[in-house]
């Protein structure tokens, strides 16, 4: 293919574009970013927070899975022996320090997975640009929701971020199932969270019931 059949070929491309966004009914293609929101999925991979139980006691027991887990290593915890007149979590220990270099991380949710008491969840809060490397650096004082379940953050001032988007966390655990059987449709399997309670199921998993008319 020469290079004038390649130019036409590109444009045809383009052309085709063209018509049907103005032609076929379907109008802009793009959104006016930031002044207009695209509607994020429910397991959306945006910032992370550590929650707590409805009884403001903290989910994470310091285990450190989510730091060997994570294939970036930007997870970085250390636990600590729970003080016996005031424990922090129901396990013996809880994560005294805990911090995600946001700048390293590659938001696969492993660290999600891995967790065995639902203490880190992803939220929809991508908006979090720094002018800093130390910015980009979340220590449990940011991660770590306070105990009426309200998270935290450092940019409480950015005119773009929507807030809000720091309660909709663990969408991926709140799938009808592991591996997404639908028998498992509408089945409560995950714990609830300070200020939230226990968070609705995923939806939509299961094929729609056709009756012998072939109607749904």
């Amino acid at each position: 293919m020469g290079p004038v059949e390649a130019f036409l070929a590109g444009m045809r491309v383009t052309f085709g574009h063209f018509v049907r966004a103005f032609f076929g009914g379907k109008g802009e293609v793009t959104i006016r970013y930031p002044d207009e929101m695209r509607v994020k999925p429910q397991r959306f991979h945006g910032r992370h927070v550590l929650n707590r139980y409805p009884d403001g006691m903290e989910k994470c027991i310091g285990c450190e899975l989510c730091a060997g887990a994570c294939p970036a290593h930007c997870i970085y915890v250390r636990g600590k022996d729970n003080p016996a007149d005031d424990p922090v979590s129901p396990g013996e220990r809880y994560g005294f320090v805990y911090e995600i270099n946001l700048l390293r991380c590659i938001f696969c949710a492993l660290c999600v997975e891995a967790c065995p008491t639902e203490a880190i969840t992803m939220t929809q809060l991508f908006e979090m640009s720094t002018t800093n490397r130390e910015d980009g650096i979340y220590t449990r004082t940011e991660l770590l929701v306070n105990p009426d379940g309200t998270p935290n953050h450092m940019f409480t001032e950015d005119p773009y971020a929507d807030l809000g988007e720091l309660v909709k966390a663990d969408g991926w655990m709140r799938a009808a199932a592991p591996g997404g059987r639908a028998a498992y449709e509408g089945e409560t399997a995950w714990t609830p969270s300070a200020g939230i309670g226990a968070r609705p199921p995923e939806l939509g998993q299961s094929e729609p019931v056709v009756d012998e008319d072939g109607d749904d």
